[in-house]
């Protein structure tokens, strides 16, 4: 999904060692920041309230969730690839103690603008509020899903690290776990269910034998942080725009994707109306995503003698991958030379496998979430197994 910080639970120092420096090399948006800097709420402490804007349009308080016995609340959100994959649990646990006077709220604690652009290498939608409604649906989220990201006033008074980060009350609202949902992000790994073992234990009436573990995910992106996603998107912008010229063989290469990686092709003109539109959703796109095994390549149908128009707009837009533009005037030959079955005009973007195979096509305006769930459910997960399979499923 760099900067990230990453709370690990149960490990012992040498395994903290070993598991920080590969996940720096798996997820490197993550990183450590002080820990003083937001104190974890301390066990026994009462509630703290919250007023929050939820994806279903109300604003929600703790008052909101008296009725119930046990209060759990979990801090997570959209774009950190861990919590991703806890989606599924939570929402299990969620259908697991219905009836049973047990309440689970989430919250995104996440300020969308201190999340860099390569730390949305995971991820379809940000952290903000809009992005959240669009995640809910498509994962059909049954719990109450609040947007902490404004004011971060929620999370200051919580202090969660990562997410996912549990925090469980009991009936007098005063706090009894806090720490993980259970041992390992890989679920078929599990062997710990502290968050279950808790909520039992206080629906029973009985102490909660382990009230606090580490926990590991995507740290909290306070506001601090803005800063650096800025001067990273300066960085990106400041790299050269080219523009080279593609003829038919350079077009026939193309189809065939030499490059070994997942190829995002989008073909596009100066003139054309949606395609001005949605080349800054494919440029973001291609931002996303291009630390890990993706290219895109753009290329103007222009005739050669528009280059200079082709270029001031490129450069607008700081599209700093290959951008290629036509260079015969016979536009129709130029488009058999990539797909002889392409008979229409512009928008027409095709996402290529390493062998060529066609992943996704669309002659016409982008959908770009669409697309970047094919690019994710396709893109290598060898460095975090598990994380293609959940794009590849609802």
């Amino acid at each position: 999904m760099t900067e990230r910080r990453f709370g690990l639970a149960d490990w012992s120092r040498a395994g903290v060692v070993v598991g920080a420096l590969l996940l720096a090399l798996v997820l490197p948006h993550c990183s450590a920041e002080e820990p003083t800097a937001h104190p974890t709420l301390a066990l026994g402490s009462a509630a703290p309230d919250f007023s929050l804007p939820g994806i279903d349009g109300k604003t929600h308080t703790l008052a909101d969730y008296k009725a119930t016995k046990v209060l759990v609340i979990v801090f997570t959100c959209d774009h950190c690839p861990t919590a991703q994959l806890y989606e599924s649990r939570l929402k299990k646990l969620v259908d697991d103690y219905q009836g049973k006077s047990v309440q689970f709220v989430m919250i995104q604690p996440n300020d969308p603008d201190a999340v860099r652009l390569d730390e949305l290498a995971w991820t379809d939608v940000g952290d903000g509020l809009e992005d959240m409604k669009v995640r809910a649906a498509y994962r059909h989220f049954n719990f109450p899903y609040l947007y902490d990201g404004a004011t971060q006033a929620t999370a200051n008074a919580y202090g969660p690290k990562a997410t996912p980060h549990v925090f469980i009350f009991d009936a007098q609202r005063k706090l009894r776990f806090e720490g993980r949902v259970d041992n390992s992000q890989r679920e078929s790994l599990v062997t710990t269910q502290d968050t279950r073992n808790a909520i039992d234990a206080l629906l029973a009436d009985k102490p909660v034998a382990v009230d606090h573990t580490g926990v590991f995910g995507c740290s909290t992106k306070w506001k601090s942080k803005i800063a650096s996603g800025q001067e990273y998107l300066k960085k990106i912008e400041a790299e050269p725009v080219k523009l080279d010229e593609a003829t038919a063989e350079t077009l026939k290469k193309l189809r065939a994707n030499p490059t070994g990686k997942l190829l995002l092709v989008n073909f596009w003109a100066t003139w054309c109306g949606p395609c001005v539109v949605e080349f800054p959703d494919l440029e973001t796109t291609y931002r996303m995503f291009r630390m890990r095994d993706l290219d895109m390549v753009t290329v103007a149908t222009n005739l050669p003698d528009e280059k200079p128009g082709v270029m001031k707009f490129l450069q607008k837009q700081h599209a700093t991958g290959r951008n290629l533009i036509f260079a015969s005037n016979d536009t129709y030959a130029m488009q058999a030379a990539f797909d002889p079955k392409w008979e229409s005009g512009v928008p027409y973007t095709i996402l290529l496998a390493p062998d060529g195979k066609v992943l996704y096509k669309q002659t016409g305006d982008l959908d770009v979430l669409a697309l970047r769930r094919v690019i994710l459910a396709n893109l290598d997960d060898a460095s975090y197994l598990g994380h293609r399979a959940y794009w590849a499923s609802k």
